[in-house]
């Protein structure tokens, strides 16, 4: 597996908290998370507010973790898609990462893959 690491240097300790923010938003807005087959899809409601969140938090999550390919999609589902992808070995870190997004149940708002 490759060695995926973090540079936590690369916000400042605003970004870092306003990072923490909008993931605790966004985790509480999850309704479902799907594996692909080079990462993770992370399922939204599509609202404008969620839309914002994901805008925003892209950019902070790419700064500390640029190995990350991520993409935000509207689905034609009206649900909103923010991708997480990468080269092998990704999707174990992704699942660290962003362990308490998998442990989210129905009725915690997040399905699971």
């Amino acid at each position: 597996m490759t060695q995926f690491a973090c540079d936590m240097t690369a916000l400042t300790a605003e970004q870092r908290q306003r990072h923490q923010e909008l993931a605790q938003a966004l985790q509480s807005s999850l309704v479902g998370v799907r594996e692909s087959d080079q990462g993770y899809e992370f399922e939204f409601p599509y609202n404008p507010a969620t839309y914002m969140a994901l805008m925003e938090v892209t950019p902070l999550e790419h700064a500390c973790c640029p190995f990350f390919a991520i993409s935000i999609v509207l689905e034609q589902t009206d649900r909103l898609c923010w991708r997480l992808t990468g080269s092998d070995g990704i999707k174990q870190f992704i699942r660290a990462e962003f362990h308490q997004w998998f442990l989210s149940g129905p009725g915690d708002g997040a399905g699971r893959s």
